[in-house]
């Protein structure tokens, strides 16, 4: 331990005891456990708010301890766990507080709690991980306990969407294993300081590549990245509001928090690795942006959102490997656009809670013309979709900069013969640069139509609307009213100075990042920025006004118009492709294959036992059993016809008797070997006793090294 060091294993561990303090007065008293789980969520803000004013002072600080789990727990806080640290705390505050308006209602609360703040520190020791093996345990432990979120409900459609969810955490958890052990065995350290020099004089660079993606492959699952979104847009929807704002703001991030440490520590500057991941990005960012304009659910338009917003963070990691030495504005536009989408998530799934809390709807339909006459909501919806759709002054707009101008800088260069070409040319990233503003465009296009569809638009229904208009005053409680305001603020603050707010948390992420130098000043307001930013808007509304208002919705029998769903559930991946694979074609050909393999065992057990290994004729072979069960056949007869001469006695008719157990045990002697030589020649006696050989082994290596710790 260093320093302050113990600190970083306070803020690890009071959520997991304020979850079972929460859980165990919540048995008595349901109000007194929701002032524990605030007690809780306050008290790990405001040690995250001293650690990220004081970081100055205190500099890095680091705990270790050793042996925790065979290979020790590492925790580190610099910059970047300071800033995300303060972020992740901050927005579970607002969420627990909003909680205890919006599960009013709600069977379960208790475990909601416990596992709400459960995650909290899974959550908290992925961000201060040391080393990829810490990285590993809490990343685990988050993806079982937010799987209770998923299916808090317990419909049929949280039950399932819970199931995906769970799937591909387990999936992608396993597939990160594996590549730990390829990196460790590769590298000699999960250190995440020690990986880039370790990494930079590695001599197998296709063992490194196959770590990098199954790390990839575990990381992406988590952050959403495609093709492993699939759980990201059923599972918002159907979890509570609250918890939709935590896993799309910051659960996502913990996934591209190790996509970063794999990007910009093991494959630093690498061009091939660069472009792959900036490929994974676009079509992240486009495939989420089309989703969402589709969508006629509020919080699955939100899901769809961060899928895209995702897709635009792993644009600008693309660009840090792809620009060398001149990735500043790349990772600061990824570091940024990740602090952006965590708040702005936290504020449009909270609003998109009070509509939910109010109405229990979430069809666009069914909630259209709700926010009209409550000018709060309204402000605060506004808010965050300014900043989502990247309109200057909201902070959503500088993060958004900055990738642009990354991509602009890369064209650039390879114009001038500064960069070879990895994959893209200098007019396939001209390409890249304008599908990026078409998805910011999209962007901006999707939010209006939820925009406008619940704050301008009326409800067909004449008498929903009046009920609508009749909530202004008692639509929202203190709780929601403080969470949904410190959320809307927190945006504002970013984006209209961006200079004294934005550009010093892009600062705490250089070491993280790994950078050699600092950008250049930028000049967020000048002409060429905003004309970024005036392309996207100017083909939103366009997008908007043809697409939204007239190929997505559609007139009804009264006149009136309607949103409706043209996109066909035929074309859902997961139903498409991944539960027919997973449930289906590969158990088919994994029972084939695995019956093929019985039989071939069998088949050559018999031929060896009737060529190679052929019993020899006995010189005096017995019509039937054993020597042994004949002996013993022979005494058991011998015995019984004593027995009856001896009952006999004195009776004039001698007893008769047959021998009978020498039979017997001749044929339970057979039945027994017949049944021996089935299970010993099965393929599932062999996997039998492979599985307590293997068990037996690291029972052995377990004492051996107990003994050698000893």
């Amino acid at each position: 331990m260093a320093g302050n060091g113990w600190i970083l294993c306070v803020c690890v561990m009071l959520p997991f005891a304020g979850g079972l303090v929460s859980y165990i007065v919540g048995r008595k008293n349901k109000a007194l456990r929701e002032y524990t789980a605030d007690a809780a969520a306050v008290l790990e803000f405001l040690l995250f708010l001293g650690l990220f004013l004081g970081f100055g002072k205190m500099g890095r600080t680091a705990f270790v301890w050793e042996g925790f789990g065979g290979m020790g727990m590492r925790l580190v806080l610099d910059g970047f766990q300071a800033l995300y640290g303060l972020i992740a705390s901050f927005m579970w505050l607002m969420t627990t507080v909003f909680s205890g308006e919006y599960l009013e209602h709600y069977h379960n609360r208790n475990r909601y709690y416990l596992f709400v703040l459960f995650t909290l520190g899974a959550t908290v020791g992925v961000f201060l991980s040391a080393d990829l093996f810490t990285t590993f345990l809490f990343f685990e432990i988050m993806s079982l306990t937010s799987y209770v979120w998923v299916a808090q409900d317990e419909t049929k459609e949280a039950l399932r969407a819970a199931g995906t969810y769970l799937a591909i955490a387990i999936l992608g958890g396993l597939v990160m294993l594996m590549g730990l052990f390829l990196l460790y065995d590769t590298l000699g350290t999960l250190e995440i300081e020690a990986l880039g020099a370790a990494a930079a004089s590695c001599a197998s660079s296709g063992r490194l590549w196959a770590a990098g993606l199954c790390l990839l492959f575990g990381f992406g699952a988590k952050a959403g990245a495609f093709p492993l979104h699939i759980w990201l847009p059923k599972a918002h929807p159907v979890a509570p509001a609250p918890a939709s704002a935590l896993l799309s703001g910051i659960l996502t991030k913990a996934g591209i928090f190790g996509v970063i440490v794999v990007s910009v520590r093991i494959f630093r500057y690498d061009g091939a690795w660069g472009s792959l991941i900036l490929t994974l990005g676009v079509i992240t960012m486009v495939l989420g942006a089309v989703l969402a304009l589709y969508s006629v659910n509020i919080k699955r338009t939100l899901a769809c959102s961060s899928l895209s917003q995702i897709g635009f963070i792993l644009v600008g990691l693309g660009m840090t490997g792809l620009l060398g030495e001149e990735n500043a504005l790349a990772a600061r536009g990824s570091l940024l656009h990740m602090v952006n989408h965590s708040l702005l998530k936290l504020t449009l799934f909270l609003a998109a809670g009070v509509i939910y809390q109010n109405l229990h709807k979430l069809e666009l339909n069914e909630i259209r013309g709700f926010g009209r006459n409550k000018p709060l909501l309204h402000l605060i919806f506004l808010t965050g979709a300014f900043g989502i759709s990247g309109v200057p002054l909201f902070n959503g707009y500088v993060s958004k900069t900055l990738l642009h101008e990354s991509i602009v800088t890369y064209r650039e260069l390879l114009a001038e013969g500064s960069r070879t070409p990895v994959l893209y040319s200098g007019a396939a990233v001209h390409g890249i640069e304008w599908i990026f503003l078409i998805s910011g465009a999209l962007t901006a296009a999707y939010m209006a139509k939820l925009y406008f569809c619940v704050f301008v638009e009326k409800n067909a229904d004449e008498k929903k609307q009046a009920e609508y208009d009749g909530m202004r005053s008692v639509y929202m409680g203190k709780r929601g009213v403080f969470a949904l305001l410190g959320s809307a603020l927190a945006l504002i603050v970013l984006g209209i100075v961006p200079g004294l707010a934005a550009d010093p948390l892009a600062d705490l992420g250089q070491g993280f990042f790994a950078l050699d130098k600092g950008a250049e000043p930028v000049a967020y307001f000048s002409l060429t920025n905003l004309k970024g930013a005036a392309i996207s808007l100017f083909l939103g509304a366009a997008v908007y006004l043809l697409i939204v208002r007239g190929y997505l919705m559609r007139r009804t029998v009264d006149g009136n118009k309607e949103y409706c769903n043209r996109l066909s559930d035929k074309l859902d991946l997961e139903e498409l492709l991944y539960r027919p694979l997973l449930l289906k074609i590969l158990p088919f050909i994994g029972g084939v294959v695995c019956r093929l393999g019985d039989c071939l065992i069998d088949r050559i057990v018999v031929l060896l036992r009737k060529t190679v290994y052929a019993d020899s004729p006995l010189p005096h072979e017995l019509t039937e059993g054993t020597p042994v069960t004949h002996i013993a056949g022979a005494f058991l007869d011998h015995i019984a016809y004593v027995w009856k001469r001896l009952r006999a006695l004195g009776r004039e008719e001698k007893p008769g008797y047959k021998r009978r157990f020498e039979h017997k045990l001749a044929s339970l002697h057979s039945a027994v070997s017949e049944y021996n030589s089935l299970i010993s020649r099965s393929m599932s006696f062999g996997l039998f006793l492979f599985c307590v050989g293997f068990l037996l082994t690291m029972l052995y290596l377990l004492f051996y090294f107990h003994v050698i710790a000893l």
